[in-house]
């Protein structure tokens, strides 16, 4: 610090003294009194102080202290930092608070679910919406499907699908392909999780898929009302091995799409958890298994038989109700259902309510399931009806006994065919009753089709034969027969039995019809 100048003094006392700035110092020019300038050398002394002198140029005073530059530049940065953060404030909450928020929402719309008889806890962690009014509107919409409160509970993932972007979409692409209104309900409350489901990325390639299994067009609605899980599994999986294994097994390719028609859950079956332990099973009776694939064909629901709860204690029961081992494989392919329904009960009463119509004994009883397997379904109602019917015939009830043993089929037939074929019996072929003891299967042969042409060629021959030799046999067989110059008597005695040959031979063009076979003549 260099003293350059004085300016006036007041008191002799006071020293005052500027500094020399430096060329490029600016100093902002203040007019003070000299008497606030300046420090009094008494006290300078006495109290050791530190000066820092102000400084004067050309006559004007400049009060620029470093300690103040400090302290201003610092109040200007607090203020305009306050102002920043105040303006933040308002434009951009805190993340507490955008969590608080979020919670306070949460909570309206739960509350809001609870009283309408809605159980969120599962709800945590869904994206669900922020509003009671648009929850509220999503609730009226899956009303209006048909959906309950107790369906929305059993899945109520389902409250986190927008009704414009998820709802509306799939409901509509369904609507297209052909899935009746009417079955929205029932389609949704077994399989909701379609509301999740992408129309493009999820629905659009498994119905590609059912197509391509040549599964009809019109068809294709019809198994998705059937079997909506469908829609869900992945083309790559338990749909593509299911059908690979079936064919594998002599289904044949063209009835594939026949067989997923009338039974699609086949498509969420596990080959090796489900499909082949049924099949070798039934191999194991001795069903050869080209057989097992026909039997697929024709009735492909057997397939859904528990196999370990259902059908091995059926077989069981058999075997306790006197069918003979060597008849199962029989009685299975005759009457499939036989090993799927609620046995032990039917076996049970049919065989006490045949006993005590006709005296039929237990080990009887076997011979008729043995021989139709569906006198297990019949109803008490036909049992009477054609027990009367034969016994107005003139038979007795020991005879009837006899005939239903060796013909169970008279339980089942119509009785006003029956009574044509009695009376043609009795006044044209002039025979003993006892040929229809000997055969009771006369009935089930088609008059005019067959017992009146066979009567007349082997009357015309002057044939003399037993009914069994007459009507027992293929038309071939029967040309062949009127060749002979005698009857043979083994021909005569012979009896009729179940032949899988029959049930393997190939299907014919008009098997792909996808009609179910109806056993309603046995109810």
């Amino acid at each position: 610090m260099k003293i350059v100048s004085y300016a006036g003094i007041t008191k002799p006392r006071f020293l005052l003294v500027r500094y020399d700035l430096p060329a490029l110092t600016l100093c902002t020019p203040q007019l003070i009194s000299t008497s606030s300038l300046c420090i009094s050398s008494y006290n300078e002394k006495r109290h050791g102080l530190m000066i820092r002198p102000h400084c004067s140029a050309t006559g004007r005073t400049h009060s620029s202290s470093s300690t103040d530059l400090r302290l201003s530049k610092q109040d200007k940065f607090n203020r305009k930092r306050e102002e920043v953060t105040s303006a933040s404030l308002y434009t951009h909450p805190s993340l507490l608070q955008m969590k608080n928020e979020r919670i306070a929402n949460r909570t309206r719309v739960y509350e809001f679910l609870r009283t309408i008889g809605v159980v969120p806890d599962e709800l945590d962690g869904l994206e669900l919406p922020v509003t009671v009014e648009v929850m509220q509107e999503r609730v009226d919409f899956l009303h209006k499907l048909g959906l309950t409160i107790e369906d929305i509970n059993n899945y109520p993932l389902v409250l986190g699908c927008s009704v414009k972007k998820n709802m509306i979409p799939v409901l509509d692409y369904l609507g297209k392909l052909g899935v009746r209104k009417s079955t929205f309900t029932e389609f949704l409350r077994r399989y909701p999780q379609v509301l999740h489901a992408s129309v493009v990325v999820d629905l659009a390639p498994v119905v590609k898929y059912l197509q391509g299994m040549d599964i009809k067009p019109n068809d294709v609605p019809r198994v998705l009302e059937k079997y909506p899980e469908v829609l869900g599994f992945k083309l790559e999986g338990t749909m593509s091995t299911s059908v690979a294994y079936l064919i594998a097994i002599g289904v044949a390719r063209r009835e594939i799409g026949g067989v997923l028609t009338k039974y699609p859950e086949i498509l969420g079956m596990r080959v090796g958890r489900v499909i082949k332990p049924f099949v070798e099973y039934l191999e194991s009776l001795g069903i050869p298994r080209l057989a097992v694939a026909r039997l697929i064909e024709k009735r492909p629901h057997i397939l859904g038989f528990e196999l370990e709860e259902r059908v091995k204690p059926n077989l069981k029961s058999l075997l306790e109700y006197h069918v003979r081992q060597t008849s199962l494989a029989a009685v299975v392919v005759q009457y499939p259902e036989i090993i799927g329904i609620d046995l032990e009960t039917k076996l049970l009463n049919q065989q006490g309510f045949l006993n005590s119509i006709i005296g039929l004994a237990p080990d009887e009883f076997g011979r008729v399931v043995e021989k139709m397997p569906q006198v297990i379904s019949l109803s008490d109602r036909a049992i009477v009806k054609h027990v009367n019917f034969l016994k107005e015939c003139g038979f007795s009830s020991e005879q009837v006994k006899k005939m239903v043993v060796r013909c169970p089929q008279l339980l089942a037939l119509n009785t006003d065919i029956m009574k044509l074929s009695y009376d043609y019996f009795k006044t044209t072929m002039d025979k003993p009753l006892d040929d229809l003891i000997m055969f009771p299967a006369f009935f089930t042969y088609g008059l005019e089709s067959t017992i009146k042409p066979r009567h007349k060629m082997v009357a015309k021959k002057g044939v003399k034969c037993s009914l069994a030799w007459l009507l027992n046999c293929s038309d071939e067989k029967f040309e062949e027969r009127m060749k002979y110059d005698s009857i043979d008597m083994e021909e005569m005695e012979m009896e009729s039995s179940f032949d899988f040959n029959t049930l393997m031979e190939p299907r014919n063009d008009e098997s792909s019809d996808y009609e179910d076979d109806s056993d309603d003549e046995y109810l």
